[in-house]
């Protein structure tokens, strides 16, 4: 990282959600680190392993937000007063609030200011009033990523020289270990989100289709998923569920010949250890703006099926078809497009298929 100019700021960076969130912030923070004399990352606990894997992050802090997670915790005043303090102490220059398009920056805005931050930024279609010192307007259609980079451009940060923007995190560890040398494929099937991925059922014949033409695969998942994983496996497949932190999960997929996940964490994960992503695309939310980024990857899912836009969390059509109904044709067609050659990327908004 290039070194910042002197008196340059202490700069906060703010995204309160998920780990994938925290991970597509990335070249966002890189660029703020470039202009700062200090970088810490104001993240939410789903978010925190992920913060901590970001080149450019000098400190890290954690917040339950109340308006921002579906699981949010009730607004506690003694919790937030203690936040304010700890952010006043850090004395911050500036502050730049990421957030996605449907969610506001304005209530985190209102405690910077309680915390004495003279000056912050954010994307914001709501009046600000003197909360906001940059209102910056996100362009339509812009990836997550992107609209980050956009903002922290319009802050005055810029990307170092050498740097192209794309996703990274600091080295992953060594996972052969838990993975074995020879060559594999990664399939992740779960997410916190079930409309975005497919069912256990169809993960499971997708690994038994795999094996069988041939590939070898590796099924991860976290803490939580490992009856997920120990079921997609099955005899097919070697389970690593429930044994990857975050940083050992980067490792894994590193080491992967292609990942094939729905629109979740793990799936931005890989594209920051650059490896291929056949992305399960359910079009509850928008591909452009959550695909891979700027990685090779290639989508599959139905984006004209019925809960298109809808942003719903359990699948509100029968039968899951946006996703469950990808044949194996299109998945092993979709594996030996990206790991024998063709084109890197998909357009955007159609699937690929035999």
């Amino acid at each position: 990282m290039t070194a910042a100019p002197r008196g340059a700021p202490r700069t906060l960076v703010v995204r309160l959600d998920s780990a994938g969130d925290v991970l597509l912030a990335g070249p966002a923070v890189r660029a703020v680190a470039a202009g700062s004399s200090e970088v810490t990352v104001l993240c939410g606990p789903s978010g925190e392993a992920a913060a901590r894997l970001l080149p450019g992050v000098d400190r890290v802090r954690v917040y339950h937000a109340p308006w921002v997670s579906l699981a949010a915790p009730a607004v506690e005043p003694a919790d937030v007063a203690e936040l304010v303090d700890r952010l006043a102490a850090d004395r911050y220059d500036r502050a730049l609030v990421l957030a996605s398009q449907h969610q506001s920056p304005l209530p985190a805005a209102l405690l910077l200011k309680l915390a004495g931050v003279e000056w912050v930024g954010a994307d914001s279609e709501h009046y600000p009033g003197s909360l906001l010192q940059l209102r910056h307007r996100r362009a339509p259609y812009r990836h997550e990523a992107a609209a980050a980079l956009d903002l922290a451009g319009a802050a005055g940060f810029a990307l170092p020289p050498g740097d192209f923007g794309e996703l990274r995190v600091r080295r992953p560890p060594d996972t052969t270990a838990l993975t074995g040398a020879e060559p594999y494929l990664v399939v992740h099937p779960g997410a916190a989100v079930p409309a975005r991925t497919w069912s256990a059922e169809r993960a499971t014949r997708a690994v038994a289709a795999l094996a069988a033409a041939g590939h070898r695969v590796v099924v991860t998942g976290g803490p939580g998923e490992a009856e997920l994983t120990r079921r997609v496996a099955g005899r097919h497949a070697l389970d690593l569920g429930g044994r990857t932190a975050l940083p050992e999960l980067a490792g894994v997929l590193s080491g992967a010949r292609a990942v094939i996940a729905g629109n979740t964490g793990p799936a931005h994960l890989a594209a920051a250890v650059r490896t291929p992503v056949i992305s399960l695309f359910a079009p509850v939310v928008r591909v452009d703006r959550w695909l891979p980024y700027r990685v090779p990857h290639l989508l599959l899912g139905r984006q004209d099926a019925p809960c298109a836009g809808t942003r719903a969390r359990e699948c509100p059509v029968a039968g899951h078809p946006c996703l469950d109904s990808i044949t194996d044709e299109e998945v092993l067609a979709a594996v030996d497009r990206l790991i024998v050659g063709g084109p890197p990327c998909d357009s955007i908004g159609r699937k690929a298929s035999a």
